[in-house]
Order: C-alpha cells, then structure tokens, then sequence
C-alpha cells in the first residue's frame, strides 16, 4: 500500500459557528504548565506553551476552573466568579493568555460551575448568619429536617461524592439548625435556581468574561440546577451513574426548568460579536433527550457522553454514531465526540479493559492491577484516529495526544479527589487522571516546571511520554495526533457526513466521509484489506502497515 502522507492545514477558525467543526482541547491549569514554580499549574504556564498548541493544530481550548477558590474541589468550588485564584496567577495573566491564544488563532472557552458555589462564596456565608426564611437564605436550599427535632435529613438524596447530600447548620447559640443541600461536596451548596438573584448574578458572570473577550463557556454540571419541586426522596439505581446518564427520571438531574436557565443566557452571547459557545456537560440518556440542550435558541454543542462510554467494538461504535448524528442533527446542531476528561480513567488506559482483560486486572475501585500498557496505547491511539475523521466537533483531553496513561499507582497520602475521601478510599478517585505533564525528557518535573515541585507525583517511565521526546518523530502518538489534525482541517472533515462502508467483517468498522475512507479493525486479529481498496494511497494509519493487511486495533485513512 502506499504510506501515509502528510498535509499541513490552513483552518479558518474565525468562520461563522467555527464551533461546528472545531477541535477543542481541555487545560486542566493545575497540571498543563508551572510558570512560577510552585508545583501547580498556572496561566503564565499555558501562556508560555500556547505554542505547542499552536503547533498541534486545535482550533481552541477549555479552560477547567481557574477563578478564586479553597479549592476542596479542584477549582469546582467557586468563591468569587469574577477573579482569578493567586493559585493561577491574576487577571492580567488571564488577559495575556487569552491575547496569546488568539494571536495563534485559537479560541478560548473558560469552566463556568452554576449548580453550585464555595461555602466560602459572600453569599453562604451572610445565609449562615442569617435567619431562616430570610433572602440571603433563600439564594441556597436550606430546608427544615425530618424527625422529631429536626435531626434527619430534608430527604434521601446522596452526594455525587458519597454519601448523603445534605449538612446541618449550626444556629448562633450552638443548636442544630436547618439542613442545606450539596449534591457535591459539603463545602459545595447548591444554589436555588428558582431565586432571581441567582439568575441576575450569573447574567453578571457572563458579561464580565464576555467583556474580557473569551468566546464561550463550558458548563459544568448543566443538567443540574434545578431540582423537582418538593424535593422528593429518590434512590439511586445501584448500576446507574451518579451524575446520571441513566433512563431514569431523577429530581435533581435533568429537569426542564434547565432550559430556561439556557435560553436566558444564549440572549446574553447574543448581544457579542462573533459566534460566542455554550458547550453542556450534562450526563443524560438517550442522545434525543440530551439534544434538547442543543436546540437552536439554547447551547451550541453537549458532550457526548455516550460515545465516551462506547467499547473499541464495531458492534457498538456504529449505533451510537448513528444515535449521535440523528439525534443531534435533528435540532441543527453538530455530534461532537470525546475520548477523555477530567473525570474519567485516561482512554489510554480504559480501553484495555475488556472481556480479554477483565476489571480485576485493570482499573478497579481502589488501586487497581498495572492495564495492559501496550494494549491499552495500541487501542487509544485506533480509537482517536477514528474518532478525528468523524463529522462535528471533537474534544481532547491534554495529555491524551502524548498517549499518557491512567496513572494508577498514587500513594493514598499525595491523593487530592473528595471522591476518595469521602468514600474512605473506597472509590478510585480523579487523581489518575489529572498528574501533571510531561513536556522534556530528563528534565526536572519533565519540564513542567523547573523547581521539581508537582501537586501530584510523576511516574518515574514517563520520559519516553514527553513532548519532546516525541515531537516530529515518525509513528509517535503526538505525531499520529498532529497529522490527524492537519489532515481534519484541509480536507474539511468537520463539516462532512458519514457513509457507512458496508458488508465489513463484524470486528470492522468503516465508513466515506469526504474525500477519505476510514477503516477500523476492533479485533485482536489482522484483516487483509480488499483490492480494491488496497489501491487507495494511506494518508493516515495509528500504527504501522505492512502490505495490504491492517493490524488488530488499528485504524487506517485511505484517499478516496
């Protein structure tokens, strides 16, 4: 077969609704880059390597949470909407970043969290010194409690992070006061949306960011905020999500009250220039139902959830796409696609995981067994190939195109994920996913800064992960990443369709989208690829090709 060839691109990223096909990279700051050295990192940090995301080829980033916070949640507990925490550096610095980003043509999105704030917010705290039943109390939902005295809980919810779902406050003479709900944490109130003093707060969020030029928001948790009335009891299915996702009605997740909430505020972007985003993360099931947050007149995209909990199978991959593109183009808004986050075990590391290699020897509840490094990279890099010759908007999870693995092997005392607290180790946590970067081999930190500081301790293997130990190496993950993109952008695939190729063997998956074919082998096994699509030359392939057969977990760009 002829070998791949490469392109370089020309996107034009400021293009009318540039958010349709748009490749959009998550920065986790505490981890992407230290400038000053103190071992978390910050946004002169992500200024001083916009480069290398220039170099990439992501048309924009999402900033998770860098405003004023305790941080008890990693920056999801917001003190002060309209700032910078010291920890990230000051509004200059934003600005900078933000003028650094643009000047490459890369927009920025910025982490908005309106279910909830810090219990350190002005607001909690005047409603802690205030009287029940008064407007400062009824920003938050305080309630009575249940029981003779007070002394049960409003009702049963649970926390996301274990756990029950409300705190009882302390009245000023040292008695038992009412109760106030956290999905969260309980350093995490959760805001009563009914209130329009809650809603004219956060009008004032968006403008001030709005103001400073960023072009758009992620919102965290935006199936939440509004909760059924009367707060029913509601217990959880044992199997299901704890931030939903389930086909289940939940009072506390996904209720229609949301959609007004987002009508509101597509006005507000309305009232800038360009095509300014909102972006969801809102965990529902099935994708129609998730596409009412995408309705013209609401959000511009939601994560697909869906697609991220998908197995590297044939079998499944093609309903869900399918799913996605009806469900999504129904409402004239594109499918958008996502491998890794935050919140979930790197795809580096949970695609090992599958009948072959069984949960006890992977990613488990606590510290889980070594995943099939090689397998498990082998599978990641197939999958992300795939997923970048799909039509719509895809998202990447720094680190993701270094092939970084889950790290797995964290001491208990350096953890920093509530979820592991409050669960008493119980539940594996975040933290495995959010180590910070590797940027030079043999360097101090791997580059992430110079101090050899880190929040979260590196793993001693990862030289051969770093940036530059890969940056123009042929068959390297950033390379196979950085090609994928260039060839994305040229050829226009963002904004094309998908024509399945049918008649494959059952562990294969192919489909036309433009000019290119794409084929996915999900086996373990080689296909021998047809005449007459052997002919086509490669343009991309995430592992080497040898003849005219396609590796098991392997994916493969052919020019039609």
């Amino acid at each position: 077969m002829t070998q791949p060839t490469a392109f370089s691109a020309a996107g034009d990223t400021t293009a009318p609704e540039w958010w349709r096909s748009a490749v959009i990279y998550q920065i986790y700051p505490r981890s992407f880059a230290d400038a000053n050295g103190d071992g978390v990192g910050d946004l002169a940090g992500i200024a001083s390597r916009m480069d290398a995301l220039e170099n990439l080829g992501v048309d924009a980033v999402w900033l998770s949470p860098f405003m004023r916070s305790p941080q008890k949640d990693a920056g999801y507990d917001v003190t002060d909407y309209k700032s910078v925490d010291p920890l990230f550096g000051t509004l200059d610095d934003f600005d900078a970043m933000l003028a650094s980003a643009h000047q490459r043509g890369i927009k920025v999105i910025v982490d908005l969290v309106p279910n909830h704030s810090s219990d350190t917010h002005e607001w909690f705290i005047e409603a802690l010194a205030a009287a029940p039943g008064s407007s400062e109390r009824g920003r938050y939902l305080f309630r009575d409690g249940k029981g003779e005295n007070g002394e049960l809980p409003p009702n049963n919810w649970e926390s996301v992070f274990g756990g029950p779902a409300w705190t009882r406050t302390t009245n000023p003479d040292g008695t038992p006061g009412e109760w106030f709900l956290h999905l969260f944490d309980s350093t995490q109130p959760d805001f009563d949306w009914t209130n329009p003093e809650v809603r004219e707060m956060f009008r004032g969020v968006l403008r001030f960011w709005l103001d400073r030029g960023v072009d758009g928001f992620r919102v965290d948790v935006a199936h939440g905020m509004i909760k059924a009335e009367g707060l029913p009891d509601y217990t959880p299915n044992p199997g299901g999500g704890s931030m939903g996702g389930d086909d289940f009605e939940v009072p506390y997740w996904g209720q229609e009250g949301v959609h007004e909430i987002y009508r509101d505020w597509h006005k507000v972007l309305a009232e800038y220039e360009g095509d300014r985003v909102l972006a969801a993360e809102a965990w529902i099931n099935p994708l129609s139902k998730m596409a009412k947050w995408v309705r013209p007149d609401e959000m511009h995209q939601a994560f697909n959830f869906p697609y991220l909990e998908t197995a590297w199978d044939a079998q499944a991959l093609r309903p869900v796409i399918d799913e996605s593109l009806e469900a999504f183009g129904a409402v004239g808004a594109p499918a958008t696609w996502v491998l890794s986050n935050h919140d979930v075990v790197r795809h580096a590391s949970r695609l090992a995981l599958t009948a072959e290699n069984p949960q006890g020897h992977g990613i488990g509840p606590k510290s889980p067994g070594q995943p099939m490094r090689e397998v498990g990279l082998q599978r990641a890099r197939a999958a992300s190939a795939f997923m970048l010759a799909l039509p719509g908007g895809a998202y990447m999870y720094q680190g993701e195109e270094l092939g970084l693995p889950e790290v797995i092997n964290l001491p208990d005392e350096a953890r920093q994920d509530p979820t592991w607290f409050r669960t008493n180790g119980e539940r594996y946590g975040r933290d495995g996913c959010r180590v910070p970067l590797p940027w030079e081999p043999g360097t101090t930190a791997y580059g992430f800064n110079t101090t050899g500081e880190s929040w979260l301790p590196q793993p001693e293997d990862w030289d051969d992960y770093s940036r530059a130990a890969q940056q123009g190496v042929a068959g390297s993950t950033l390379t196979l990443y950085t090609t994928a993109l260039e060839l994305r952008k040229r050829l226009d695939l963002g904004l094309g369709s998908v024509t399945w190729i049918e008649n494959l063997p059952e562990t294969m998956i192919g489909f036309r989208n433009g000019d290119i074919i794409v084929l996915g082998n999900t086996a373990t096994t080689d296909w021998e690829i047809p005449a007459e699509l052997a002919e086509l030359p490669v343009l991309l392939a995430s592992t080497t090709i040898a003849g005219n057969t396609l590796p098991g977990d392997a994916t493969i760009w052919l020019q039609a």
